[in-house]
């Protein structure tokens, strides 16, 4: 996974509350394989109408929104179903991180595992990054080491659990995680051998047995 330290990049607004995981990646598409892409189907029901054409005012739509890397939306991003193919479909369309108030958790997992950060800012914050972009702005900065997000000449700070931080600046999955406290978990095994040789089914060679 790519590692996200800092980020500079077109934002695109998305003055929505509970946007939830169907509205970011409808079920019908998701029978299609990973590898064949799910951005193009991002929030289909809200980017085009019955007949599958752009709705032209929708914000992802929009020519001066196109390449946007960072999201700003409201309160509630990725409630509802655990659907893990909501982060694939925001990926792929090529959004790097969503900065919200509040983020379903499951979804936070799945972005974090994927390499997507999801940024929590104050309310009031969000209103004015949203009231700037509106305005006609859009690069902005994501510095995920300070957890700093610079606009124009406004700096935010937002928030992420350091667990995930550590993960995101590594690019690092759950496993990567472990593998980090290595030298640890040997310290251990050893120990534990040490102490309770009857609990292990190695046999005399020790905890070395298990590579």
């Amino acid at each position: 996974m790519e590692p996200f330290r800092s980020l500079t990049a077109k934002a695109c607004p998305l003055p929505m509350s509970n946007v939830d995981t169907d509205q970011l990646i409808p079920a019908r598409f998701m029978s299609r394989p990973r590898s064949a892409g799910y951005g193009d189907f991002l929030l289909y029901d809200l980017r085009f109408d019955a007949a599958a054409v752009p709705r032209p005012d929708f914000p992802l739509n929009r020519p001066e929104r196109a390449g946007s890397a960072v999201l700003v939306t409201r309160r509630n991003f990725g409630s509802g179903s655990s659907r893990e193919a909501a982060a694939y479909a925001l990926l792929d369309h090529g959004i790097r991180c969503v900065l919200a108030p509040s983020f379903g958790d499951i979804f936070s997992s799945n972005a974090v595992n994927n390499g997507l950060l999801p940024a929590r800012m104050e309310e009031d914050a969000v209103e004015a990054l949203l009231a700037w972009l509106d305005a006609g702005n859009a690069e902005v900065t994501v510095d995920l080491e300070s957890r700093v997000l610079a606009a124009g000449g406004t700096r935010w700070d937002f928030a992420i659990d350091p667990v995930w931080r550590t993960k995101l600046l590594n690019g690092w999955t759950d496993l990567d995680l472990t593998l980090s406290h290595r030298t640890a978990i040997d310290a251990f095994m050893e120990a534990d051998h040490a102490r309770r040789p009857w609990a292990w089914l190695d046999g005399p060679a020790g905890p070395a047995a298990l590579g």
